[in-house]
């Protein structure tokens, strides 16, 4: 139950406040004053609802000390300054009195909510070694993640993540397994597009002596193998058909059949799925069963790709380049300052399985105690989108129009200036001589088709 500190000089509105919101469910404390409030471990409340004029200070001095906690503020002086000096000075929103009981509630349970997503913690991961494991990653999206995997684990419900490939699809079902009901039993992790189209279903289902060539012994499916625990299937969308089919009545009926066999077992299995692909779009095509979709998309997790994860890149780098350090027995080794830049502005379409491979290959091949771009090897990525190019004769409206035409005049002496200086700068030197970022420097190259060349001279 998420708890409320209300800070209200008048009694009245005090206790109709409090009464309001524990009819809501809401554990609600109060004080009368900033001072009276202090008295109370402020940080520990889920929110704190505070009337801006106070006998002596005023409700904004607990915007900082009730710090990570949210303070809302309340004022019957509903000017746009006093709204704006508020929320200046780090107030999470504020209501004018008298306000409307309706939105009031509405208002704080937005706010809730947000803190909530806001503060996920990453779970720690047992990998399959034994070893201990954290997801990195501070960006509201992956906030998200571990709030979604918090609070779907102990649920017991099937869950569909959804990500590019290299994105730690297979991290999250570890996370939900060894959170959820089933820890001590196994997790049985299975690549629907690493086993042949002919073997899926015997390597699932199972199958009896003689059941087809070759089946010279019984032999237990994976599903039965998971009997208790969780079955992960990672790119689900890669199932044929008639696996599918034998799936869905293992998630309907909790019933399965080898292959060759007339007896039906009945199993108690978690089903996690995975997948790159859209199941939906499958569906429609006939390629992926809608009625599987719709049993498997009861709960959904999508984990975001590494560029819409800028400030997340370079933490990431420095854990994964420590550990790569340590198998390749090159202590001390860090990145150079230029090689920071490259990572932070490079599109990731391998997302962090790629950042990995880079900075493996960055330890192996660094010659001094830094890394530099060369090392990394990052090439230019195909598939990372492009402006739409617009003809002279196109129409559009006149803002886009304009911007066009002024890159337009400006490509020629672009062009001729990064292949006059390539050879004796950085990117980082060029972009700073051509006014743009490293990022809009990238994507003008790859517009005009312009390659990256080696840079002649290092940086630290």
């Amino acid at each position: 139950m998420p708890r409320i500190l209300i800070v209200e000089d008048e009694a009245i509105i005090r206790s109709a406040l409090k009464r309001l919101l524990e009819r809501h469910h809401y554990s609600v404390s109060e004080a009368a004053s900033a001072e009276e409030a202090r008295t109370q471990p402020l940080s520990d409340f889920d929110l704190i609802i505070s009337d801006l004029r106070l006998p002596g200070e005023p409700g904004t001095t607990l915007i900082e000390l009730a710090a990570p906690a949210p303070v809302l503020i309340m004022t019957s002086y509903a000017s746009m300054r006093s709204a704006v000096d508020a929320l200046k000075q780090g107030a999470v929103d504020y209501v004018a009195k008298p306000f409307d009981h309706t939105e009031l509630l509405e208002t704080v349970e937005r706010i809730l909510h947000k803190q909530s997503m806001q503060q996920g913690t990453p779970p720690d991961i047992t990998d399959g070694g034994g070893g201990r494991q954290t997801m990195i990653g501070d960006c509201i999206a992956m906030q998200e993640v571990y709030t979604r995997i918090r609070k779907t684990a102990p649920a017991d419900v099937t869950v569909l993540i959804q990500g590019e490939s290299g994105t730690g699809k297979e991290l999250v079902a570890r996370a939900i397994h060894q959170q959820s009901k089933r820890a001590k039993a196994p997790l049985i992790c299975v690549n629907c597009a690493a086993i042949p189209e002919t073997l899926i279903e015997s390597e699932l289902f199972g199958h009896e002596k003689g059941a087809f060539t070759g089946a010279s012994a019984a032999r237990t499916g994976l599903v039965e193998a998971a009997d208790g625990g969780t079955l992960f299937l990672d790119e689900i969308g890669e199932l044929p058909l008639d696996a599918q089919a034998r799936l869905l009545r293992v998630l309907q009926e909790g019933e399965i059949r080898k292959i060759g066999s007339v007896e039906t077992r009945h199993v108690d299995v978690r089903l996690i799925a995975a997948t790159h692909r859209d199941l939906r779009a499958l569906s429609k095509s006939g390629e992926f069963r809608l009625d599987l979709y719709y049993r498997l998309n009861v709960m959904q997790i999508a984990l975001p790709p590494l560029r819409e994860r800028e400030d997340d890149v370079l933490k990431i780098a420095d854990i994964l380049l420590e550990k790569a350090c340590k198998r390749h027995e090159r202590p001390g080794l860090r990145l150079s300052r230029a090689a920071r830049q490259d990572l932070r502005d490079y599109p990731w379409p391998g997302n962090v399985r790629e950042l990995e491979n880079a900075l493996e290959r960055g330890v192996i091949l660094a010659e001094g105690h830094l890394i530099h771009p060369d090392d990394l090897g990052l090439g230019p990525a195909t598939n990372r989108p492009h402006p739409p190019a617009v003809s002279p004769g196109a129409s559009t409206n006149d803002d886009a129009t304009t911007a066009d035409e002024d890159d337009l005049s400006l490509e020629d002496y672009f062009q001729h200036f990064v292949l006059e200086h390539q050879d004796q700068m950085s990117e980082t030197e060029l972009a700073q001589k051509l006014g743009i970022s490293r990022k809009n420097l990238w994507e003008r190259r790859q517009r005009l088709g312009i390659p990256r060349k080696k840079t002649a001279r290092r940086q630290n």
